[in-house]
């Protein structure tokens, strides 16, 4: 008999706000977009689906396939539901590395 296993989504252990802007910040400091998508998706699904479809004039349908893994969600779905959650980007330098000269 083989191993039993059941689906597993963390968004069900996201339940306040500060573990969620803490994965978010870290999904932007990665600067992956796989790995930022991944995250808005799962705080999106912590917090409901519906009601945030509701809030941001998105359908529910179209936020679930956009914040899929491999969704590819426009930046103006990604600012209305961060904006939502009540997080902002901000943009700041980053430093470059020197390059070596031969």
């Amino acid at each position: 008999m083989g191993v039993q296993t059941i689906p597993f989504d963390a968004a069900e252990f996201l339940d306040d706000e500060a573990s969620q802007t803490e994965l978010l910040a870290d999904a932007f400091a990665s600067g992956d977009s796989d790995v930022i998508v991944a995250a808005v998706g799962m705080v999106a699904r912590a917090r409901g689906m519906g009601e945030l479809a509701k809030k941001t004039g998105l359908s529910r349908g179209g936020l679930y396939a956009a914040l899929k893994e491999g969704g590819n969600p426009t930046l103006e779905t990604i600012l209305k539901v961060l904006n939502e959650f009540g997080i902002g980007l901000t943009v700041k330098k980053k430093d470059k590395p020197e390059l070596a000269h031969a």
